[in-house]
């Protein structure tokens, strides 16, 4: 039978918030349990209910605004939307600003490094300790085969790997970061283009022998393909902590009581 939880009124400014509309808030505040979810769903009412009651103070009204398809705002929607624009600022990003931005995160703004993969995979569970040192084994004796006889990779893939890509001679295409286990991944990128690793790999799918193909490394992007979704990034960075700001203080002077309010986040107009 599954758990009813109890939850006690929650009351802002001397009024309560539906439970029904509460229950049915839940769903857009995904949580990893019912309770987190109904808190998430709770916060995000009473926030909405104090940016009401200071539309209701500051005498706005609905305006007609539209949502960013083009469709006609609800009434308390727009009440809010006008509210915000109203009694919210945050700062344009500057030139300096973006400039700055796209100094400090470099890996953001390039393309990645892809490298060709060749491997042979002798298959084994880490968990078998027999199977696993079996397989290391042949691996180093491949590892010491190709030392002396390079050419034979595709040809000892194709007798000893347990992966679909022994019909290929070994050959993964071109593996780019996070395309692979970070094992795998590692060695990958550490090697130079043409270099065999000379130690067997060991990742959850058995022991692989790696060897590195064409290696072609990533750019950085210039500032100018990228200076307005920085921009927008900022702005929108910004505006979020201005609308908690404004948020927290509206909190601070209502009265609240049922729950605890720690922070202004989730969706605000829905």
């Amino acid at each position: 039978m599954a758990e009813v939880l109890e939850h006690p009124p929650v009351i802002v400014n001397g009024r309560e918030v539906d439970a029904a509309a509460i229950a049915a808030e839940v769903q857009n505040h995904p949580a990893p349990d019912a309770h987190s979810a109904w808190q998430a769903a709770a916060r995000a009412l009473v926030f909405r209910q104090l940016l009401l009651d200071e539309a209701d103070r500051l005498e706005i009204m609905s305006v007609g605004l539209v949502d960013a398809e083009g469709r006609k705002l609800a009434d308390e929607d727009a009440r809010i939307e006008a509210l915000l624009e109203q009694e919210v600022q945050s700062p344009h990003a500057d030139e300096a600003t973006v400039q700055r931005y796209y100094d400090r995160h470099v890996d953001r703004f390039s393309t990645p490094t892809i490298v060709e993969a060749e491997h042979i995979l002798f298959a084994a569970s880490p968990d078998d300790d027999l199977a696993y040192g079996l397989a290391t084994g042949d691996a180093r004796t491949a590892i010491r085969a190709l030392k002396a006889e390079p050419g034979r990779f595709a040809e000892l893939a194709l007798k000893h790997s347990a992966c679909p890509s022994k019909e290929q001679g070994g050959n993964l295409g071109q593996i780019g970061p996070g395309q692979t286990v970070a094992e795998f991944e590692t060695i990958l990128f550490g090697l130079g283009e043409g270099e065999l690793h000379p130690e067997p790999v060991k990742t959850r799918f058995g022991v692989h022998v790696i060897r590195a193909g064409r290696r072609i490394e990533g750019e950085r992007l210039p500032l100018d393909l990228v200076r307005d979704k920085i921009g927008q990034y900022l702005e929108e960075a910004s505006w979020r902590r201005a609308v908690t700001q404004y948020l927290a203080i509206l909190a601070s002077q209502a009265s609240i009581e049922g729950i605890e309010i720690g922070g202004a986040d989730g969706p605000l107009v829905q």
